[in-house]
């Protein structure tokens, strides 16, 4: 499987690209502010053609270049039915003074909700690009935030945890629709489970295994600690 991930300009929001090998169609998981440009030497340099844009959820710093990207090759968005709405105005999640520095920074930003958005729930299956994805519902960062857990046949799943599960930490609960025990639920029933040998390509950061973060990740220690038999929550 190819695999390629790049930061966004803003926020170091990791852009990914996924397809089962080079010349053939591709998915674009969160394509965040200011990616058009490497994003396009990306699928010119192993001749890819985009089939759809997955976001884990709908925050701004993972779907701002949404709209070009799926307008530049007719294909649709994919988010989560519960965040579905964060498509509509993105930007109305910003606080003034953020919104006043993005905008002294790269002028007027602008929103155009994708002509086309396909909503999914949890457990579904997407046969994408050659690809066969299964969506994973999260909610904590964000009412609608997914994992999205792809098959690689002879190999341990590769899972795009967006803004669930990072290296050494997971994603915070206090941005609008954030919420903490949520969020506890969702490493408890979604992440926890998971093989060891599982990769892990976050919304930020580093890529890490689940079973490194198992062993140190101190959120997911914590939870283990507190869950064990004989220990009170």
């Amino acid at each position: 499987m190819l695999v390629e991930s790049f930061e966004a300009t803003v926020f170091g929001t990791n852009c990914h690209v996924l397809a089962p090998a080079a010349g053939e169609e591709c998915v674009v998981v969160d394509p965040g502010i200011g990616v058009e440009d490497r994003l396009l030497e990306v699928l010119r340099r192993h001749r890819l053609r985009p089939a759809a844009v997955l976001l884990t959820h709908g925050h701004l710093d993972h779907t701002f270049s949404v709209t070009p990207v799926c307008g530049a090759h007719g294909i649709a968005a994919t988010v989560h039915t519960e965040d579905r709405y964060r498509l509509t105005d993105p930007l109305a999640d910003l606080g003034p003074a953020l919104l006043a520095a993005l905008t002294a920074e790269y002028g007027r930003l602008q929103w155009r909700e994708p002509q086309e958005v396909v909503t999914v729930e949890h457990a579904q299956r997407l046969a994408v690009a050659g690809l066969d994805v299964t969506v994973s519902h999260a909610p904590g960062h964000t009412e609608g935030s997914v994992m999205f857990s792809v098959a690689r046949p002879g190999e341990p799943d590769l899972l795009l945890s967006g803004d669930v599960l990072f290296a050494g930490s997971i994603g915070r609960t206090d941005l609008p629709g954030g919420d903490s025990a949520a969020m506890v639920r969702s490493l408890l029933t979604r992440v926890l489970p998971l093989p060891d040998a599982t990769d892990v390509l976050p919304g930020h950061g580093p890529a890490t295994t689940i079973g490194r973060e198992r062993a140190t990740n101190p959120h997911l220690l914590q939870l283990a600690r507190s869950t064990a038999p004989g220990t009170e929550s």
